[in-house]
């Protein structure tokens, strides 16, 4: 097979691996501004394209502001990344884990598996969570040790799942249109001096339609989200749909006792990153995270890694015949390659 000078790399990182060392996707810092900092980003959901958002914000992070960055996807029995796959491997590395970043959709994944993010969480461990993390995980009725996670969740003590008990939210609903309405996001002035929007413009436009909001007493709403009349930046705010929070902090108690801090935001589509002030704020939240929010420079680089040429985001329109090992270094594109699936059909859509 022969192959582009731009992807050779990739694939010659690739070739030096070990079967084992295939997943994860390791960045280690090249900066010593985080103090050893260890992140872990999961990304598999079946639309929003989490699979591209997370190793660009991973790469930056690590070259860019100094943590050890392990990037884990949904992958198929060939070990290529599969948006929305339910086999996520990898996540043990979530045992010596400063934070976790979630970008996950409707998953039911194997008990020795889930396992590692149940432990996480036990211990109070910070978590991001993004767009469809709110509604990450369903078990369809099932029973287990982990369908108390599930979006819908009736287990007492744990209604709502992950998303209530953990990200504030569980999956609430839509009240703009993708792919026809683009959405600004406006930092609320009261909280313009708040570490995670140290260095943030005013105001940012995201790509993905608007998401429901419904605040909770214990959230610390940082956000609004305005859905436009079109997908211009400058278009018109939509009358029929008034701001709603957009991005929160919170915390949540661990089964140990421990209190976990948490960074939602009901946006982080791949085209959404593309926006600086978004990348800043979830570059700040992610210090924030880690208890490092003194080390939070407003004037410091959130630049792209490599090249960063999202796809449009759609359900099941993502780019095959991609291993995590293509991904290696801080070079390659991402996508790494235009070869895209044919999107699924719209049905049960979240």
């Amino acid at each position: 097979m022969n192959l582009s000078p731009r992807f050779a790399h990739s694939a010659l990182a690739a070739a030096l691996l070990s079967p084992l060392m295939a997943d994860p996707l390791e960045y280690k810092a090249e900066r010593d501004i985080a103090k050893d900092k260890h992140l872990v980003l999961i990304a598999s959901d079946h639309e929003y394209r989490s699979e591209e958002t997370l190793p660009a914000l991973a790469r930056i992070l690590a070259k860019r502001h100094g943590f050890d960055c392990t990037v884990l996807f949904g992958v198929d029995d060939d070990g290529f990344i599969k948006a929305g796959e339910p086999n996520i491997k990898g996540l043990e590395a979530l045992g010596s884990a400063d934070a976790m970043i979630m970008f996950t959709r409707f998953q039911a994944l194997p008990d020795e598996q889930m396992q590692h993010i149940d432990d996480y969480l036990k211990r109070g461990g910070p978590v991001m969570g993004l767009r469809t993390s709110t509604h990450g995980f369903r078990y369809d009725g099932k029973s287990g040790p982990y369908a108390k996670y599930d979006f819908q969740s009736k287990v007492q003590g744990y209604e709502g799942g992950f998303g209530e008990q953990i990200l504030g939210q569980s999956w609430v609903g839509h009240y703009g249109k993708n792919h026809v309405q683009r959405t600004r996001i406006k930092v609320l002035p009261e909280k313009a001096s708040h570490p995670i929007l140290r260095g943030v413009e005013g105001v940012m436009h995201v790509y993905a339609g608007g998401y429901n909001a419904e605040p909770k007493s214990d959230w610390e709403v940082l956000t609004m989200a305005q859905p436009l009349t079109t997908m211009a930046a400058d278009s018109q705010p939509d009358a029929s749909n008034p701001p709603m929070a957009s991005e929160w902090t919170r915390e949540y108690r661990a089964e140990n006792g421990n209190k976990g801090r948490v960074f939602t935001s009901l946006y982080g589509a791949s085209e959404d990153l593309t926006d600086a002030g978004y990348r800043r704020m979830l570059i700040n939240a992610t210090y924030w995270l880690c208890g490092l929010e003194d080390q939070i420079n407003a004037n410091s680089s959130v630049d792209f890694v490599g090249p960063y040429r999202p796809n449009t985001f759609a359900t099941g329109k993502y780019a095959v015949g991609i291993k995590p090992s293509d991904y290696a270094g801080f070079e390659s594109q991402i996508p790494a390659n235009d070869h895209l699936a044919q999107p699924m059909p719209k049905k049960n859509k979240k």
